[in-house]
């Protein structure tokens, strides 16, 4: 089933919370000299115009990265996502926002690989193209579980793996289970940065549940909800389990989201919420 297209939800509130975790751990990588690898499951088309049909349908960036544009941040790591998506707006103007794997061309060095997957054969060659003239990249038009197995482990003994499936099946949450598990056999000195919805609370719960369940060490959750959780269907929130996180990722997303939390959900009709427990950083395995 290929009829996902991130180009109708580029820059919403998921890859707000998704690409600013995703740029803290790339910022403590970084520090050290040695290379590192980049993986990416599913990498989608890597940049979007939110001018494009597909964004104006769904205009959800309108409730994500819309709301940070004219902000002037005070968290170091909110203050180094903006500056990153303005540095493709140049003109002060929000037009485009970069998916995953563009954020990560835009941070990382030239030692450093990108490798990423993606199955769509509209976003594919899209994706391709940017990464064509980068040395150390490996772009594959093959599923995100048989990209684990052809690509990892990397030559490189450090780096971040960020898996975020569409979930427009039920198997890909047993899925992901399963290839987090064989990638993470192949390349346990790795961070892992997993997005999750959050749909229905109890679902969510049993997700994240089982992967606690498969026994690896240290994983951190970190969520924000920018609606009130509701039975149903609607996506009131997303989160990010990260597995091997950087000692400072969980001081570093509290004081991020203390000062996201409170603009994602500045929009909402919901009169009930409080945007102080709409967000958590918590530690569900330790070391």
């Amino acid at each position: 089933m290929l009829s996902y297209r991130h180009s109708y939800h580029a820059g919403n509130h998921a890859d707000v919370l998704k690409h600013l975790v995703q740029v803290a751990i790339l910022d403590y990588l970084l520090q050290k000299d040695k290379p590192l690898c980049y993986h990416d499951s599913h990498a989608g088309a890597g940049l979007y115009s939110l001018g494009s049909e597909q964004s104006q349908k769904t205009a959800e960036y309108q409730q994500g990265i819309a709301l940070l544009w004219q902000h002037k941040p005070r968290s170091a790591s909110l203050a180094r996502y903006l500056n990153l998506i303005k540095s493709l707006n140049p003109d002060s103007t929000l037009a485009f926002y970069p998916g995953s794997p563009k954020i990560a061309a835009l941070m990382l060095r030239a030692q450093d690989s990108i490798q990423a997957t993606e199955l769509h054969p509209s976003d594919f060659p899209i994706l391709q193209s940017q990464f064509a003239k980068r040395r150390h990249s490996r772009i594959e038009n093959i599923d995100a579980y048989a990209g684990f197995k052809a690509m990892l482990p990397p030559l490189t003994k450090r780096g971040l793996v960020l898996i975020d499936p569409p979930y427009e099946l039920k198997t890909e949450y047993t899925d992901l289970i399963a290839g987090l598990t064989e990638a993470y056999k192949r390349f346990p000195q790795a961070t892992y940065a997993i997005w999750y919805p959050v749909i229905e609370r109890t679902a969510t719960e049993a997700f994240i549940s089982a992967i606690v369940g498969t026994g690896i060490k240290n994983q951190l959750r970190i969520e924000c909800c920018p609606q009130s959780d509701k039975a149903g269907f609607g996506m009131s929130g997303s989160g990010m389990l990260v597995i091997n996180p950087p000692y400072t990722l969980a001081a570093t997303m509290q004081d991020a989201l203390t000062e996201l939390a409170p603009l994602l959900t500045a929009s909402s009709d919901d009169n009930t919420m409080n945007s102080s427990n709409l967000w958590q950083v918590s530690q569900l395995v330790g070391e």
